[in-house]
């Protein structure tokens, strides 16, 4: 399972280094989420062997503490909506709910379950405080099905509908790109859409038709696209993680973070930790990878590093129960 992870990860820092060299890209940015994510996901499951309830716990308190502290989580023109700043700033509540979920799950004490539920529910209503509606819809979302995966027996198929959920999820940018929804539908879905955004999502589709197999290379996308140009404050992004890895780095790109989605959820599935902590975990990294389908959620480096902190915490065996199955 970790061997998976490390070639995953690994193939996607090569691919970028190879497009980056071959269209004279920028790949510092994939390389640092790369990093990010790999150096959470092991410290995730150090905490999580040692402290399977205050790592989690730790995790949620550190994650609602910089979402409160540094509302802007990054420098740069401050981005409105699920597009940028506001999205990373829901992508890191509902992580953060997440980890107090399982850090719920894993205690012992009712009184300690109480306290970590309390903080769960706490997070969700300083999403509220803060006024991100996003955010506290997300928060509530995980911990309302945290609550529901109490009763799951078999996570197999919850995790397959994880699966489905991100691939639905994923497909709406590209679908507004092409113009392929249904009319009623796609007349809802672009009525909440800037002009702005629809034209980003084009601009990508079109630079990964010109170049499948290569892309435009990382970090490119900005300077080639028309819409971005006529932006007040450009970011260099077409705010979806998806259609901008087909952009800079062609079909291998887009597989390459499709497979990064399957192996996080192939760990859950085979993680030692209970069903409701792997569910909660898979249910707050698929609404991150709702966030990045539709916004630049995984530019944050704070998401992504929590990212990888849940699904190292939520994949760790813990050595208590090591040593009890080895006693017995």
């Amino acid at each position: 399972m970790d061997v998976a992870g490390v070639l995953v990860l690994g193939s996607c820092a090569v691919w970028a280094l190879l497009t980056a060299a071959a269209r004279h890209g920028r790949p510092e940015g994939v390389l640092l989420a790369v990093l990010a994510v790999a150096a959470g996901y092991a410290v995730g499951r150090i905490c999580g062997a040692l402290l399977p309830v205050a790592a989690p716990c730790a995790a949620a308190l550190a994650g609602v503490g910089l979402t409160v502290t540094v509302p802007h989580l990054a420098p740069g023109p401050r981005i409105t909506d699920p597009l940028g700043h506001a999205g990373a700033t829901a992508a890191l509540l509902a992580l953060s709910t997440g980890a107090a979920c399982c850090a719920a799950w894993g205690g012992r004490a009712p009184g300690t379950r109480r306290g970590l539920w309390l903080l769960a529910g706490a997070t969700v209503a300083t999403a509220a405080v803060l006024g991100s509606a996003v955010g506290c819809a997300a928060a509530a979302g995980v911990l309302l099905c945290s609550l529901a995966a109490g009763r799951v027996r078999r996570r197999g198929a919850a995790v397959a509908g994880l699966g489905l959920a991100g691939a639905l999820v994923t497909a709406l940018p590209w679908a507004v790109a092409e113009g392929a929804l249904p009319e009623e539908p796609g007349s809802v879905v672009t009525g909440r859409l800037s002009s702005h955004r629809a034209g980003l999502w084009g601009d990508a589709l079109a630079m990964a038709r010109e170049d499948a197999g290569l892309g435009v290379g990382p970090g490119r996308f900005g300077e080639l696209s028309a819409t971005a140009a006529r932006l007040s404050l450009p970011d260099g992004k077409p705010h979806s993680a998806p259609l901008q890895a087909a952009a800079e780095q062609g079909v291998v790109g887009v597989v390459l973070l499709g497979a990064a989605f399957c192996w996080v959820l192939y760990a859950l599935l085979r993680s030692p930790r209970a069903t409701p902590v792997a569910l909660t975990a898979g249910v707050s990294l698929t609404a991150l990878a709702a966030f990045a389908a539709v916004g630049n959620a995984l530019s944050f480096t704070a998401v992504s590093v929590g990212a990888g902190v849940l699904a190292g915490l939520a994949t760790a065996r813990p050595l208590r129960d090591e040593a009890t199955r080895r006693g017995a």
